[in-house]
Parts: structure tokens; C-alpha cells; sequence
């Protein structure tokens, strides 16, 4: 009996949970109706580069690098026959240049020997790429391969803590408890939702609170 009501509590719990998230999600779609991916690419190897680079480093800067980076380099053997020196060089806008480059050659070279040279198309084959975890695979997916994922950085992480729909700081476990209240065709613009709510109004260390459309919901607004 006991089991029982707590089987319905959670149950209830979860219900009110996905009722909030669905205010939640048709007011930031109001607020941007045309969201999309901020990364430029063309196909799915650049997308895979380009999220790599965006480890700690903005969009904007990532894409003014591989503007040019995406004409030298075409393919996975292109980024192994210069000389690591080279490819930290034309990378080190984005900052961790050393760790980004070994990565993105560790990956090239993966690629080639492994997936003979196109960029795998499950979450299992992408995981076994250095440099790439759950977050990187699900943004290639989603945009390259038609398979639905929530892509959770640190805008994701903060937001959805904020609102009360997690208390936790993994990634891991963030995404799953997501994909429990979010309908599965909109998981990918979900995570565009958030990160630009992140970068526009619940920044960091200078929530805009009072120009929040979510405000009057969120359990951490810090209204007077």
C-alpha cells in the first residue's frame, strides 16, 4: 500500500512537472519563433569539428574560425597531414587549442580507420570518438542524422535548475530527466530555447529577472 502511494505521488509529481515544462517551452517559443543552431557547417564532419571547437568558447568565435578553417581542411586525412603545431595555430582563437586539436586529430584518425571516413550516425559509434561525449554526439545527430536529443551545456544545466526540474549539475542525468517531460519531436529545439534564454536573459551572474517571460514560474527569480 505503501509503495503504492508513492507510486502516485511521483506519478502526480511527474504530471505537473511536464504542465510546467509545457508553459515553459510555449512561452520561450513565442519569444524566439525562429531558433536554430548557431554553429555554421555544411555537413556533418564540420558540425562535429565545429562543436568540438565550441568547448568554453562562444559561437560567434567558433564560426569566424572555421570559416576559414572549413576551406583548408575538407576531410578527416586533411587535419593529419599537417603538423599538430599547424592545426593549434589555426585553432587557437577558441582557447584549449592543445586539447582541441589532439581531439579533433584523434577523431580524424577514428573516422578514417574505424568508419571509413564519414562521420558514424548512432550515439554508441560517436561516443567512441576522443573528444566526443553525450552533448557533442547529440547536436550531431539531431542536426545531421534525424535522431532526437537534448543537448544539455552549461545554459541547459543552470535554467532547468533554476525552474526546479532538476537538482543536479550531470549532464547525464539532466538529459534523461528532460526527455521525461519534453515531447520527443521538440528535444532538439528545446536546447535552443534554453541556450539562448541563458545568453539573453537568465545570464549567469546577471539574471534579468524583471524582463523574464517566465518569471511568475520560476522558483529562483530574484524579484523584490
Amino acid at each position: 500500500m505503501q509503495s503504492k502511494k508513492i507510486t502516485n505521488k511521483l506519478s502526480k509529481s511527474l504530471k505537473l512537472q511536464k504542465e510546467r515544462m509545457s508553459v515553459v517551452l510555449n512561452r520561450l517559443s513565442t519569444l524566439y519563433p525562429d531558433i536554430k543552431i548557431q554553429l555554421d557547417f555544411t555537413n556533418p564532419f564540420e558540425l562535429l569539428i565545429a562543436t568540438i571547437l565550441s568547448a568554453q568558447c562562444t559561437d560567434a568565435r567558433v564560426n569566424i574560425v572555421t570559416k576559414k578553417l572549413f576551406q583548408k581542411y575538407l576531410t578527416p586525412a586533411d587535419y593529419l597531414k599537417v603538423p599538430v603545431e599547424e592545426l593549434e595555430s589555426d585553432i587557437f582563437s577558441t582557447g584549449f587549442y592543445k586539447a582541441k586539436a589532439k581531439n579533433i586529430r584523434g577523431a580524424c584518425q577514428k573516422i578514417i580507420i574505424d568508419y571509413c571516413g564519414k562521420v558514424p550516425s548512432t550515439m554508441e559509434e560517436l561516443l567512441t570518438l576522443p573528444g566526443v561525449g553525450r552533448k557533442t554526439a547529440n547536436v550531431v545527430l539531431g542536426h545531421c542524422f534525424d535522431t532526437p536529443g537534448i543537448v544539455v551545456d552549461t545554459h541547459v544545466t543552470r535554467i532547468a535548475n533554476k525552474l526546479g526540474f532538476v537538482e543536479t549539475n550531470d549532464a547525464v542525468k539532466i538529459e534523461f530527466a528532460l526527455m521525461k517531460l519534453i515531447p520527443k519531436e521538440i528535444w532538439v529545439t528545446f536546447t535552443h530555447y534554453f541556450i539562448n534564454h541563458g545568453r539573453n536573459t537568465c545570464i549567469a551572474r546577471r539574471p534579468k529577472c524583471n524582463e523574464c517571460i517566465i518569471n511568475d514560474i520560476c522558483p529562483s527569480n530574484e524579484l523584490s
